[in-house]
């Protein structure tokens, strides 16, 4: 049974976490922050329309009509091991006549979560919500009787609390259109996309809200095999409360796994013009002189042999590229002459703009050259290194700074930003603690 299972259903069994993040209580409590005014408009378009055309004779005068509504508190709690508590007092300003105004409260307490939908995306749902509407205070002296539980009733009426309670969640900046967009695909390049899929629903702890993600690069528009992680990866959780909003984590096998796909796309493929000719080069290599009758430039077409390999240490990040270099002579019609691998031990640096990580080769550590065939002795070995080595060591790097020029996207919902970034590299995982911002709207 067991091996029948495996054969329905093959896309799960390699199926695991590459990277995640980590939302804090601290970023609980912007979100609320920024949701507040969000919460008031729809509430206040919600309360405040006309109602329905009703056929009961009331005089429009004597009927109850919200006039204010505001939004006194908006609150986002942690529930370990369950999900959020959203708390919210609303004021509202209510007339019943031209001369008599109330304040009701309502207050709305609801418990949310994320879940994992058929589709396979998140899913923002309420387990339980708690309505309630009091009076708070009156401009005009009444009987305490019968005027006021008529008004309450009214205004019951008028309050669709169950409708409030079936979209609470609309009330929060990040609805279920949003959190969609955390799936979504991001260019890396104009043919490489990178998209972040979550694996499952959401874990909570006093931490945070842990969700585990694994990226899938595609190509031309087809997902692309990778490399199988060695090591399966789960979120580091920070010891003590973090003040950041939110913690981002990248596996080893995360930039591995983006430096194969960049490879998979040709991305890493480079032609290198060097600063010999074929006449100069005649000049210390003898045989360059029957080879080509006319003084041509001499050109290195490198491409991937293997998957490159990225390494994290404590502070540090390596990636080892593995080329083979066609040494050849002319732009238009190449002519190779030989063949040379070409292995790069370069030094990355990380930084993070927007949403976006910010890959660049900041030093090369070491060059091998070595020829692809041995029919040439160890003299013109040397002779080659000495020849190409400075261009290699100049040109490989400017390359892949070209290809990673504009970022890498980052997991992140749409409308908002990373500010405060702090990008530290550990062994075998990136940590990028920041903030949230919410972008100013435009147009």
């Amino acid at each position: 049974l067991s091996i029948l299972l495996s054969l329905l259903v093959p896309a799960h069994t390699t199926r695991s976490p590459d990277c995640g993040g980590i939302l804090t209580p601290s970023g609980l409590r912007y979100l609320a922050e920024v949701s507040k005014s969000h919460a008031e408009s729809v509430l206040r378009k919600d309360l405040m329309a006309p109602p329905a055309s009703d056929p009961s004779p009331t005089s429009p005068s004597s009927r109850n009509q919200i006039i204010s509504v505001k939004v006194e508190k908006f609150s986002l709690t942690l529930i370990p091991d369950t999900g959020m508590r959203l708390s919210i007092e609303v004021d509202l300003g209510i007339t019943s006549a031209p001369t008599t105004t109330k304040e009701m409260r309502l207050s709305i307490l609801a418990d949310l979560h994320v879940e994992m939908n058929p589709e396979e995306n998140l899913e923002l749902v309420t387990s339980d919500c708690k309505p309630t509407l009091e009076e708070v205070q009156s401009t005009e002296e009444m009987d305490r009787s019968a005027p006021h539980k008529s008004l309450g009733s009214d205004v019951d009426k008028q309050i669709n609390v169950e409708k409030i309670c079936l979209e609470v969640s609309k009330l929060l900046l990040f609805p279920n259109e949003r959190l969609m967009s955390l799936a979504a695909p991001f260019p890396i390049t104009p043919n490489c996309q990178v998209q972040y899929l979550p694996l499952a629903a959401p874990m909570y702890s006093e931490q945070g809200i842990i969700i585990s993600l694994q990226t899938t690069f595609q190509v031309a528009g087809t997902v692309i095999p990778l490399p199988v992680s060695p090591v399966p990866f789960s979120m580091p959780e920070p010891a003590r409360s973090s003040p950041s909003h939110l913690i981002l984590a990248f596996s080893e096998h995360f930039f591995t796994s983006l430096f194969s796909a960049l490879e998979e796309s040709g991305a890493l493929n480079v032609s290198l013009l060097s600063s010999l000719t074929t006449a100069t080069l005649a000049e210390r290599i003898t045989q360059m002189g029957s080879l080509f009758q006319e003084d041509l430039p001499v050109v290195l077409q490198a491409v991937t042999r293997s998957s490159p390999h990225v390494v994290l240490e404590e502070d540090k990040a390596i990636v080892e590229l593995f080329l083979t270099a066609q040494i050849g002579a002319g732009s238009s019609l190449f002519q190779s002459f030989l063949s040379v691998n070409v292995d790069v031990t370069a030094r990355l640096h990380l930084s993070v703009v927007d949403t976006r990580m910010i890959i660049s080769v900041a030093a090369i550590e070491d060059i091998e050259l070595s020829l692809a065939t041995s029919d040439v002795g160890p003299i013109l070995a040397a002779l080659l290194e000495e020849l190409f080595l400075p261009t290699i060591r100049e040109e490989v790097p400017a390359q892949i700074n070209r290809v990673l020029r504009q970022g890498v996207f980052l997991p992140h919902i749409a409308s908002f930003t990373y500010t405060d970034v702090n990008t530290t590299i550990h062994k075998d995982y990136v940590l990028v603690p920041c903030n949230l911002q919410l972008e100013a709207k435009t147009g």
